[in-house]
């Protein structure tokens, strides 16, 4: 079996889009505005389009299983409005998620986006957390360090404001995938450095905080292959060994995984290299921010599996545990959703 444990819903019918372009007008009127949370009027027929030609299609060309779903990254957009207009947005975008797993329960198992705010209260966050895990199912989350949007203004991973979410995570047992959104900094491009930066930004953040010491069981993926963490390991362990902190293994690597969105072989290589294979879950961020073709290759970027499979140095053992052993182990949930699969 072959688990994608990273894909979002970026061919959301376009009621989705406009509904977040309604509250937009809204909060420019009134930034204090109520909101109300209204109807998307998305039929089922209109899911079906959205993905049978896009994620499913290229699942089946691809030989992926099964993808943990959550909505689109750029748009969760923590930085765009008040606690009431992330709220519905919130709730509109994973009930949307929820709709696709009971459509496709085989290929789909949800993820969901939070409604953070910058520097706000995460009391509703813990709660979507709760009903999306509770009430639809789902098997993870997708947390955002900087809700601002590219200020980077909200408190580091290890302070205590975000303990009492970290406690629902152990509470639930479930992971939080690291995943910033949409940039208002010109300063960043999105995908390409502000994704990256976020992600160094977060190993480095956990390395120097005692969040795994205070939550043992808590479990933490960093996308994107690391950002540049396993390109610069020798650095992460000299500054461990300057702080006099215990050695990356002992303190980080039974909570913080890796996903293998990194396109090309190379860079798959290294990262196999660098970090214990226990530590990198498959992923290709289907259908993400890089679609094309590879001229060098003549496959597409983000076909990841062959990457995996091309690599000289992983046993079949390694290469199963990357496909789907691991993870069933961080996503607790999974085997009970996937059955005899």
């Amino acid at each position: 079996m072959i688990i994608d444990c990273h894909g979002h819903y970026t061919t959301a019918p376009v009621q989705l889009g406009e509904y977040r372009d309604k509250q937009k007008l809204e909060l420019a009127a009134n930034a204090d505005c109520s909101h109300e949370k209204g109807d998307l009027r998305i039929s089922d027929d209109e899911l079906r389009h959205s993905v049978e030609g896009a994620q499913l299609k290229l699942q089946q060309e691809r030989g992926t299983d099964v993808t943990i779903f959550s909505p689109r990254a750029s748009w969760m957009g923590h930085h765009i409005g008040n606690a009431n207009t992330s709220k519905y947005w919130t709730e509109h975008c994973n009930e949307l998620i929820y709709r696709l797993t009971q459509l496709y329960p085989d290929n789909f198992i949800g993820a969901c986006q939070l409604p953070q705010i910058p520097n706000g209260s995460l009391d509703n966050s813990i709660k979507e957390l709760e009903r999306c895990i509770n009430e639809f199912g789902f098997v993870g989350c997708n947390l955002n360090l900087d809700p601002s949007g590219g200020h980077w203004d909200s408190p580091p991973l290890g302070d205590k404001y975000w303990y009492p979410f970290y406690e629902k995570m152990v509470e639930l047992d479930v992971p939080a995938m690291i995943h910033v959104s949409g940039c208002c900094n010109p300063a960043f491009h999105a995908t390409g450095s502000y994704y990256l930066s976020a992600d160094t930004t977060a190993f480095m953040q956990l390395m120097t905080s005692s969040v795994c010491q205070d939550f043992p069981t808590i479990k933490f993926i960093i996308p994107h292959g690391g950002g540049a963490v396993p390109f610069h390991w020798g650095r992460f362990r000299g500054l461990a060994d300057m702080m006099k902190l215990p050695s990356l293994d002992e303190l980080l690597m039974n909570n913080v995984f890796f996903d293998t969105c990194v396109y090309h072989q190379p860079g798959i290589d290294l990262l196999v290299d660098v970090i214990p294979t226990k530590n990198i879950l498959f992923a290709s961020e289907m259908i993400g921010a890089v679609r094309g073709i590879d001229p060098q290759t003549g496959y597409y970027f983000d076909d990841t599996k062959r990457y995996v499979e091309n690599n000289q140095k992983l046993t079949p053992q390694q290469k199963q545990a990357i496909f789907s052993g691991n993870a069933i182990h961080v996503f607790s949930r999974l085997q009970d959703k996937l059955g005899g699969k």
